[in-house]
Order: C-alpha cells, then structure tokens, then sequence
C-alpha cells in the first residue's frame, strides 16, 4: 500500500519499515493517485514504491525512467515538438478549465501550501471517485459485467469475444498494474490507431484519462471530428494532450470553438488549429486566451482583423507567455539590426513563428552568416521583412547551398537577394536549379546575371514567358535532371546505379 500526501513526506504517516526505507528522500513531494496505479517489478505479488516528481504531473512515476520501449516521456505538457528552436518557458501556465463540469483553478494562486494541498487531495479524491463510479456504473454492474468484458471493439471496430487482460494488451498488463474496467475505453482508443506503447505513453502523461467512461470519451472525440479534426489526428492530440478525454463537450470544448470562430477562423480551418496545439483547451477563454489575444493587439500592435490569420499560421501563439516571446525578440531585432517597431509587427503578421524561434540558435546564427556574404544591417532587414522564415532556413541544407549556386553558377552579387528575398525560400532541386539548366539548354539564357525574376512565376507563366515551349517539355526536362542529381548525391555515398 503507498501512502501518499502533498506535504513534506512524513514517516508517522507509514509503517515503521517503510518510513525507514524511504527516510533518505524527506524532502521530496508527494501527491495523490500518483502511486494508484503502482508498478509491478517482474516478480508476483511484488510491488515498488517511488518517489514521484514535484511537476503538476503527478501520474509520472518515475521522470528519468524510459519504457520498454525505449522511449523518454516528457515531464511537461505543452505543444513542444513544432521547432527545435521552441523555448519550454515562454508558455503559460493554465490558468482554469473545467473537467467533466468541475472547475480547476490555476495552480499559481496564492494560497499555504497546507490550505493548496488539502484542496488538491479533496479534489483529485473525489474526482477520483467520480470517475471510478461512472465506469462502475456503466460497466461493473452485476447483471452487466460479463457482458461488457465479453463483447468490446477491437482495433478495427469490430466486436471482439471475451479474452483476459494478459492476452488483450500483454505488454501493457507487464508495464502497468492493469485495470479490467479500463478495457472497453482502451478498445475504442485502439479504433484510431493507438497501440500498447501509446497507452504506456498515456498513462505515464496523465493516468485518469484512462479511467473516462468511454461513452464519455466517444462523446467527445465525436464532437472534436465534428469540427473538422481528422480521424487520423486523434491519435496524436491524444498522445500529446491526454486530458482532452476529460474535457466537456458543453462547458469546455463547444465554448472553445466558439471563441476561435469569434476571431474569424473558418469553420474549415478549426480542426486543422486543434491538432496543431490541442493544449489550448486547458487554458481558460476568459481569464487566459482572450487576454493574449488583448496584447497582441494592444501592446505588440497587430491588426485586430488580421488576428484570425495570425492563428492560422501558428495556433500555438494562443498558449504561448507572448509577453515574454514579443519582447525579448523585439529588443534584439531593435538592437542588433536597428529594425523600427513597425517592422518587427508586419514580420510577426506574415510569420508569427517568428516568436517561436529562440535567439541564439535561431536568430544569431543566420543573421551572422547573412553578414558573412556580405550583407549590412539594413540589407538583411530588408530580406527579414520581406521574408522573415529565412529565420527557419536550415544553414547548411538551404541557405548556404543556394547563395553558392547564386554566385558560382548564376553569376550574381549578393544585393541581388535584397531585391528579390524570394530566392531564399524556393527550392534548389525542384525550381531554381531546372528553370536555370532548361534555359541554358535552350540556349535562351540571358548574357550577364542570370535574371532572379525567371524564378518567380509559375511553371505555365516561366515556359511562356521565358522558354516559348510546354509546360510538358519543361516538367519531363525536370524530371530527368532530378534523376541525375538523385544519381550523383547516392555515387559519392559510395552506391552503384545504372547510368540514366
């Protein structure tokens, strides 16, 4: 048995042994349901306790472990993944949501840790209770149980007969001390494509999200496809946001929806923001997400009609601490560059990942290398605002091949970019390469710098424009070199082919 408290571990509260054997860690935090779900260690009848993280994250029974599989669980639950140059402390923390019509008040409250504590243990006890008693409810009745257990879904949607917990999720029943009333909602989560590892992943993200009724759990993921997520998607809001299983349809998700069309986000496009950062149903409308979207428009000085687009193009500003992420990165574009406020604005309005990107594995290193070709400060403003993602632009596989194409084979100078930025952002392989070799081939090409505005246009407008010739001559042109360079990067790798 763990006994488990959000005070100070104190060894009153255990036996004589087992506060002995957990003496050394006295100072560490402890917090309900963490240990409900206990370990097994590989031997029958055998059990492990741990000392748990102090995060908010209290189902993670031991941070530095990874599963059998070989996986690292984060500690945190935001939307981190979009960008290696994503800054973890420049989100904020939830402020108040409700799960299953129950408000939960941000943590960062002032309140005694003896006062925060006991209303954490009353609340995580009784939602505790409530979730188990849903599914009791619904599945653990007599006349009922054998008949739940015995005819569930499988992983793909059809009925399944009756079969042990070992047999169904083996690996998941030698991770984790397996609840038989967790089956049916495990069977319909399988429908999407989860599979034991996931569940080992949620689990170990947030626990109780496996303890939902799981005809409140179809409820909700209905209704998030509904809006326009994709069946496809579910899998990954689940594995990065498992507490969406908790949330409401009417006072959570259904509210939470509305605000997003109020800022003028098609109903096409709301399924697309939910995937991209399904965190934001953890932060409260009123107290968190329209007051970002305040100083967006009052402090950082964006548009108010431009705020829907904004969104669009990086869901996850509506959960980022703007306030921090706007004004670091103005003062050092204002520093470093000289750019005027009104530049940096139009340069988040076009590319508001731009506040995602952090500043000295981002910002320095491709600012300095626009130095190194011979760029001024305000050329490379110049490039910046016209084109702010050359700030995304790896250094070595973009930015660095194309200027050596510009200079070796296109024979231009390097102000050619402040004119036409564009060049940056098109793709080596599949345009500026072919159009450059088609012309040459043609023997249309200009005398003197190759013209960067040959790069712009469409295909159509190019072969009209500037070849005389179809678009089909160009395209199988293409093609054919695409083969040779394909050839040419695998014969330096030391692969044979055959000669094209």
């Amino acid at each position: 048995m763990a006994v488990c408290s959000v005070y100070p571990l104190n060894p009153n509260l255990l036996s004589h042994s087992l506060a002995l054997s957990l003496s050394h860690h006295s100072h560490a935090y402890w917090s309900v349901e963490s240990v409900s779900r206990i370990r097994r260690n590989g031997r029958k009848g055998s059990m492990t306790v741990r000392v748990l993280s102090t995060h908010s994250n209290a189902k993670i029974l031991n941070p530095k472990r990874k599963s059998r599989y070989g996986h690292t669980f984060s500690l945190y639950d935001t939307d981190i993944g979009l960008d290696d140059w994503l800054l973890d402390d420049e989100f904020a923390d939830p402020v108040d949501f409700e799960v299953d019509g129950k408000k939960r008040v941000n943590s960062q409250k002032k309140t005694s840790t003896r006062e925060g504590g006991q209303r954490l243990f009353n609340s995580r006890t009784s939602k505790n209770t409530r979730e188990k008693s849903m599914v009791g409810n619904f599945y653990g009745t007599k006349n009922r149980t054998k008949e739940a257990d015995s005819s569930d879904i499988n992983g793909q949607g059809k009925l399944m007969t009756g079969k042990s917990t070992e047999d169904r999720y083996p690996k998941l029943s030698e991770e984790i001390d397996l609840d038989e009333k967790w089956l049916p909602l495990l069977d319909y989560l399988s429908t999407f494509g989860l599979k034991e590892s996931h569940f080992i992943q949620i689990y170990e993200r947030h626990m109780p999200s496996l303890q939902i009724n799981v005809c409140s759990a179809r409820e909700r993921l209905e209704y998030l496809q509904s809006i326009g997520v994709k069946h496809r998607d579910i899998k990954r809001i689940l594995l990065r946001q498992p507490q969406i299983l908790e949330y409401t349809v009417e006072s959570n998700l259904k509210s939470h929806t509305a605000f997003l069309i109020g800022l003028g986000i098609p109903n096409s496009r709301i399924g697309q923001i939910i995937a991209a950062a399904p965190s934001l149903f953890s932060y409260s409308v009123e107290n968190s997400l329209k007051p970002t979207v305040r100083y967006l428009v009052e402090e950082v000085g964006i548009d108010e009609k431009n705020i829907g687009k904004v969104v669009q193009l990086s869901p996850q500003i509506l959960v980022q601490r703007i306030d921090v992420s706007w004004n670091t990165r103005y003062l050092f574009l204002s520093r470093e560059l000289g750019a005027s406020r009104d530049s940096v604005v139009k340069m988040v309005t076009k590319h508001p990942q731009l506040l995602h990107y952090s500043i000295d594995d981002g910002f320095i290193p491709r600012i300095n290398f626009l130095r190194s070709i011979g760029m001024h400060n305000g050329d490379i403003l110049k490039v910046l605002t016209s084109l702010t993602q050359v700030l995304s632009l790896s250094l070595e596989d973009n930015l660095k091949p194309k200027y050596k194409y510009l200079i070796n084979e296109l024979r231009n100078e390097v102000q050619s970019l402040t004119k036409y930025p564009t060049y940056l952002s098109l793709s080596l392989d599949q345009r500026i390469r072919p159009r450059h070799r088609f012309l040459v081939a043609l023997k249309k090409a200009p005398k003197g710098p190759f013209p960067l505005s040959s790069f712009v246009p469409t295909d159509e407008s190019f072969c009209q424009q500037w070849a005389g010739t179809s678009v089909d001559k160009y395209l199988a042109f293409r093609q054919q070199l695409l083969l040779k360079e394909f050839a040419k990067k695998y014969e330096k790798r030391g692969f044979g082919f055959m000669a094209l």
